[in-house]
């Protein structure tokens, strides 16, 4: 269970005014709310340090991620971003980005019996995304089709509280120790089991994007593992390199398998993905 989330900083409410604050997230060690106020609409990042359960032990580096994204948006040169410390952790502020995540926007391709084409300038929106960040020098470290918003005029890539690639003031810095598994590449997946630690690369944020198109195309993760099993068999199964027989329709689909080699370098570059695209 997530529990209640915070309520938003003080620090925020008065610096933000809302007229409308909306919950949008509550997970264990964060919550995001869509506020609106006269200075426009934002989303609030709130981390708070996850207790020891029986089920998971304590998480302390979820306090620190508002922070450390807000410092890695300003290291991009990003503006209007706001983060500081509360008693329980820390906060950002962020424009708001309108629109639907990948997944929800493909959903009616994995309709059964669906006759609905992917559009290939939907991938290529993503794919530019990404391609903007790598080209700064950073690897973003957690792709997944929910950091993907397609908005109306360009898709925004978000979520950057794993990314490295430039400094990070030591205070809200962290070890990097994988992300969601459905999307780790088996590079990832072999140093978290072998050492807890693993460094997000370039060539690790193309196997996500390639795993994110295709569960968003298809419904499958790339790799078949017990939807209940530990993380630990999780990543064994990802390490191993063991795909899904699942491929995507067309010529996307072969990019998507081609994104998904085992060995980082075989997979195509950023720049390549968007050629191919293209």
């Amino acid at each position: 269970m997530s529990g209640s989330p915070p309520e938003l900083p003080i620090v925020v409410l008065d610096a933000l005014m809302p007229v409308s604050q909306r919950l949008v997230l509550n997970r264990r060690g964060s919550s995001v709310w869509d506020v609106e106020g006269d200075r426009g609409r934002y989303a609030v990042k709130v981390g708070y340090p996850v207790e020891a359960t029986s089920e998971w032990p304590a998480q302390p580096w979820t306090a620190l991620a508002p922070a450390r994204e807000g410092a890695v948006l300003h290291r991009l040169g990003a503006d209007d971003i706001a983060y500081r410390e509360w008693e329980r952790g820390t906060w950002n502020i962020q424009p708001w980005r309108e629109g639907p995540d990948l997944y929800r926007l493909w959903e009616p391709c994995r309709t059964e019996g669906s006759s609905v084409e992917l559009h290939t300038s939907v991938a290529l929106g993503c794919v530019e995304a990404l391609a903007e960040l790598h080209a700064k020098g950073w690897a973003h470290g957690d792709v997944q089709p929910a950091h993907f918003i397609i908005g109306p005029e360009r898709t925004y890539l978000i979520d950057l509280a794993l990314a490295r690639g430039g400094h990070v003031p030591e205070g809200y810095d962290f070890p990097f120790r994988g992300c969601l598994v459905h999307y780790e590449a088996p590079e990832i997946a072999r140093s978290v089991l072998a050492t807890g630690e693993a460094e997000p690369t370039q060539e690790a944020d193309i196997y996500a994007l390639g795993a994110s198109l295709l569960i968003s195309a298809t419904g499958w993760r790339a790799v078949e593992y017990p939807d209940e099993a530990p993380r630990p068999v999780q990543r064994e199964a990802v390490a191993s390199g063991k795909r899904r027989p699942v491929k995507a329709t067309g010529e996307l689909g072969e990019l998507i398998d081609a994104m998904l080699s085992h060995a980082p370098e075989d997979r195509p570059t950023i720049h390549e993905v968007g050629k191919a695209l293209s």
